[in-house]
């Protein structure tokens, strides 16, 4: 199977087989997230932050986000996902994590779109959010902006937000969708992410 082949196939094998590679996206590109609350696009400009954008790239790509739940939202703040929600993949990518990268002057402003970390340096790996305040404090965190959604913010706001910070991310992590089915019925998820041709 060539790298073309496992990047666009979505299969599972595939899924796990990326996250062990490099892969370097276009300089910019437009993602459309088509989910349960309606549809939003994410611009990703990769002078902004150039490896995130790549892995973003990369996870998109290979379907890494599809079916992932909106695990995380607190009004005001930030709507966080990237949790697929399959512990052997989440647990592959957990440990795939990208180096940090230098801030480029773009701030975590409204609709601006981030990858979390833990409280050491280059700890990225699949989990996002997306800016529901303005969050410029989080500048001198390194937490840089690789994107910024361009249409269906409001869509963005309008995701359930009844559970706030509830769900347990290491539950997730080793129970998978199973466990947020249960106990989280309601929370809003990713039908399919997929880059806009052309674009």
């Amino acid at each position: 199977m060539t790298r073309r082949d496992y990047l666009f196939s979505g299969a599972a094998g595939a899924l796990l087989a990326a996250c062990s590679s490099k892969v370097e996206g276009p300089a910019r590109y437009r993602v459309k997230f088509e989910t349960t609350k309606g549809d939003f696009l994410v611009d990703v400009v990769r002078e902004w932050s150039p490896n995130g954008a790549d892995r973003f790239y990369e996870l998109v790509t290979t379907g890494f986000y599809d079916g992932a739940r909106f695990f995380r939202v607190v009004p005001g703040f930030v709507v966080q996902f990237g949790l697929k929600g399959d512990p052997a993949a989440d647990a592959k990518w957990d440990d795939a994590t990208i180096e940090d990268d230098t801030p480029r002057g773009m701030s975590n402003l409204p609709a601006t779109v981030v990858f979390a970390a833990k409280q050491t340096p280059n700890t990225r790996s699949s989990q996002v959010f997306i800016n529901l305040g303005q969050n410029q404090r989080l500048d001198a965190m390194g937490f840089t902006p690789f994107g910024r959604v361009s249409e269906g913010m409001a869509v963005v706001a309008a995701i359930n937000n009844e559970y706030g910070e509830a769900p347990d991310q290491m539950r997730i992590k080793t129970e998978g969708n199973a466990y947020l089915e249960r106990d989280f019925p309601r929370l809003d998820f990713i039908k399919k992410a997929s880059v806009v041709p052309g674009e």
